[in-house]
This record gives structure tokens, sequence and C-alpha cells, in this order.
């Protein structure tokens, strides 16, 4: 079906509208969902205890951090409740729920007076001042948009948190916008330069920010190569080449159905792009959302995701897993093997 980019001052009303019109909400909204019950435990899913969705890694010395929202939808909902992000923290970091230690809520719509609703995907990013910067996707209450990209700020990667601005980063408002303005990616050159990717709704979008972190240094723009994009895009380097992995529902390398959504990536051999399209590299998920991040930690390279396998999961209640991620001697990966509960998903 032909998907038209709609104007960025639509509500969320409209929006829901193009997603039922490509038929992506009423796949989401009918998907059958498990009774609920007590989560699995060893092997994927990590987090055994609530439900956990958007990942986001971060490495700071011998501890690997964990970043993610909560679903807190009750069985047979059909809508993202999420309001808080909770931080997992492992010095030897695996699929193995055993390895990481919660540490509980540590930011929430309440740090962002100007929030309304959902707290959907993240990243945590040091600064240049050494600060860790969580920018966040969140609804605003004070706007006539829907979704924004707001900024916390604090000395330690678990907090405490305050809001870094007191108003969004990037907004409707903002020139250029995406359609949906979600799921921010940050990466720091080694020149100093930051670099803010985000979007949605097949609309990526990029800006370079100032040394604060919290402004634009010039004009938001759209990355060139990033092939049939949708959302989550997730920007790591690796032997100095840049590589990005993002959310595709198209394809039949990718998805059995529209709804769906696989992990492509791309590289560059500079941050700014353009990107190359390279292939698939995480497939279809068990739940319609799909959301990257990737982090190496000794000699390792993981992809940390979510899917809705645990016990009484579903596409508003998922789980975030985590599974090894090999590079061939050319710089390319291999599609990643999903495992849960130990066994390999069929």
């Amino acid at each position: 079906m032909m998907r038209t980019a709609k104007s960025k001052t639509m509500g969320a009303a409209a929006l829901a509208a193009v997603l039922a019109a490509s038929g992506v909400a009423a796949a989401a909204s009918n998907a059958s969902e498990p009774d609920a019950g007590p989560l699995q435990e060893g092997g994927n899913p990590i987090v055994t205890d609530i439900y956990t969705a958007d990942p986001a890694t971060l490495v700071v010395g011998d501890t690997a951090y964990i970043f993610s929202g909560r679903d807190e939808a009750q069985p047979g909902q059909d809508a993202f409740v999420m309001n808080e992000w909770h931080a997992f923290t492992s010095t030897a970091p695996d699929n193995d729920p055993a390895a990481w230690e919660d540490q509980g809520a540590v930011l929430s719509l309440d740090t962002f007076e100007w929030a309304g609703a959902n707290a959907w995907a993240s990243e945590v990013e040091q600064g240049p001042d050494g600060r860790y910067y969580w920018f966040v996707s969140v609804d605003g209450s004070t706007d006539d948009g829907w979704m924004n990209i707001g900024v916390a700020v604090a000395d330690d990667p678990l907090g405490p948190y305050e809001d870094a601005i007191g108003a969004p980063l990037i907004s409707d408002a903002t020139p250029n916008s995406s359609a949906l303005n979600i799921d921010p990616t940050v990466y720091t050159g080694a020149d100093g330069q930051i670099y803010l990717y985000w979007g949605s709704y097949w609309q990526p979008r990029m800006a370079m920010l100032n040394e604060d972190m919290t402004s634009l240094a010039g004009p938001v723009t759209t990355p060139e190569g990033l092939t049939d994009f949708w959302e989550a895009p997730w920007m790591f380097e690796r032997d100095g080449t840049f590589y990005m992995a993002y959310a595709s529902n198209a394809g039949a390398d990718c998805v059995t159905d529209s709804a769906y959504a696989c992990i492509r990536y791309a590289t560059a051999s500079d941050p700014a792009g353009p990107w190359t399209h390279q292939g698939v590299v995480l497939g279809q998920v068990t739940s319609t959302t799909n959301h990257p991040a990737i982090m190496e930690f000794g000699d390792q390279w993981w992809m940390v995701y979510h899917t809705a396998d645990a016990q009484g999961g579903g596409n508003f209640r998922r789980s975030v897993a985590m599974d090894e991620l090999v590079f061939n001697e050319d710089g390319t990966m291999q599609e990643v093997v999903q495992t849960t509960g130990g066994a390999a998903t069929p």
C-alpha cells in the first residue's frame, strides 16, 4: 500500500488514522495476547518481574547499562501505557536475567513539567562536560502536536536526573522535524561533534547538537540512504565505519506482514552520511514493534531488543532481550540468532 507522509501538525487521532489506513494499528490491536501470568525464568527475556521495552545501552568503565521503558498495559489492553524508564546494570552482561541488577525507575514523566504521557524510546549519552544526558520520547501536554524529544541530565548514569531544558528539544514546531518525533539516538564523534538522529513514519531526521547537548547547532536535515526506514534508529562506530541500525516494515527479506518490523542497517564513512544499506541484522520479532540497541562490552558485541516472548506478554507488554552480534571480516553484520529461554526462536 502506498503510504503518504502527513503534516507534522496532525494530532494523535489523525496519526492513528494513518496507521489504521496502513493496517499497522489494526494488526497491533487485534494481535492475540496470552493471559497474564508469571514471567518465565532462565535466558531471554533478561528482565523477569516487569515488562520492558525500547532498550538503550551504555557502557561506562566495567559496567554495562540498559535503559528501557516500562510497559504497564493490563492483559488485553490494546494501548501503550508507559510512564517511566528503568535502568539495569551488569559487569558481565549476558542474556541470563541473573546477570542484571534492576536499579528501578530512575526517570519518569514527572521529571518533565511539560510532559503529558508516553515515556517512549530513549538513549543516554555522556556529554563533553562529563555529565549524562538522557534523550527521551515524550508526549507534551503544553503543545498542539504529539510526541517530542526532551533531555534530562545527571552527574551519574543512574541519576538523579532533572529536566535539562524545561521544554522539548525537538517538537512538531521544529522546522523539518519528522512526522513523529520519537526514538532519539545520539553519537559523539572523535572530533567532538555531536549528532542526533530520530524519526518515525518513514521520516528519519538528523541534526547536530552544540556542546551543551541541549540545543541544535544547525538545521534539521533528512539523511540519505536509509532504505525502507520506518523508525527506531541506533547509531554506533566500529573500526572507523559508522553503522545505523533501524526498524523497517517493508521487504520480503524483512517481515511477513507490514504490521511487524525487522532491523535493517546501513553504513557510512561519515557520521552525517550518506548511508549505504547493507541488509537485515535482526529479523521480525514476536511483538509488532522492534527496537535495536547495540553495544560492545569487552570483546563481545550484543544486539539488545524487545519481544513479546515473556509469559503474559504481547504487543503492549514487551520484554527486553539480548543476543550475540557477530561481524564478518569485511565489517558487515551477520543476522542475529534470536533466543528465548536458552532455546533458539523458531
